[in-house]
């Protein structure tokens, strides 16, 4: 069996949610004075490669100590939907399948080639990873539900499109106006007449709000080895490993690929 490691590195370089504060850290012991090493962070849970649980937008839901652990270490599929994907892309029920099979209960990984973006990449582009990354259709949420998921992942900041989000809809109104420019730039690309049906009001954070009460809860910034060639488009174990938070809303977590040789 050969593992790969499906997760982006974190420390006080690495993005974070706009709104959020930053990971933190520093030392509070050093081995010269005190005999040891000893470090104190302070940080946001919505950064770095992490499991959001339905608690982050259900107020009595289940919480990251709740997962039941064979969710977290289960059958499931890393599907490569790197070359479909671009700026703003939109990834659906249909690209999936055409991939491989998803059965039910799958954990689902999607590579949509976004991590090269993030930081700790050669080709990390701040502005690119938070404002354009792709997202959810619509009819991901019905497909999600039907197929009995429980955790999938995405290696963007968010498994929603920017225009469900704030960075499409209101960030930087007033001021720097990044939520016009995303705006203007997602007409550029499916038109006006189409913005509505896609992204309409009731579906800002989409998937937070609509899988969350059926318990499909999902990884975001996931990387790594996610685009390593010997896992596309197949299928394996996958383990989701968070810490166990007692009544956490998210938590770090360290995402790993099983596969047999």
């Amino acid at each position: 069996m050969k593992l790969y490691d499906l997760s982006q590195p974190l420390n006080q370089e690495s993005i974070y949610w706009p709104g959020y504060p930053p990971f933190e850290v520093k030392y509070i012991k050093r081995k010269p004075e005190h005999g040891v090493n000893a470090q104190y962070i302070m940080t946001s849970n919505h950064m770095g490669t992490h499991l959001d649980a339905p608690k982050h937008f259900v107020t009595n839901g289940m919480t990251v100590d709740e997962v039941p652990l064979e969710w977290l270490y289960n059958d499931g599929v890393v599907v490569d939907l790197s070359e479909e994907m671009g700026e703003l892309g939109i990834y659906t029920p249909e690209m999936i399948e055409s991939k491989v099979e998803v059965k039910k209960g799958d954990t689902l990984i999607l590579n949509t080639g976004w991590a090269k973006y993030a930081e700790h990449s050669p080709n990390s582009n701040e502005e690119k990873y938070i404002h354009l990354h792709p997202g959810a259709h619509p009819d991901m949420v019905d497909w999600l539900i039907e197929k009995e998921i429980k955790i999938w992942g995405v290696d963007c900041v968010s498994t929603d499109h920017p225009l469900n989000l704030p960075v499409g809809r209101f960030l930087g109104n007033g001021a720097l106006e990044q939520g016009k420019k995303v705006r203007k730039l997602a007409i550029d690309k499916f038109g006006a007449d189409k913005i509505n049906e896609l992204f309409p009001d009731q579906d800002y954070q989409l998937t937070h709000n609509k899988l969350f009460p059926h318990n499909c809860m999902h990884v975001e910034n996931m990387g790594g080895d996610l685009t390593h060639p010997d896992i596309q488009n197949k299928r394996m174990k996958i383990g989701i490993f968070p810490w166990k938070f007692k009544d956490g809303e998210a938590a770090f977590c360290r995402a790993i690929a099983f596969l047999e040789e």
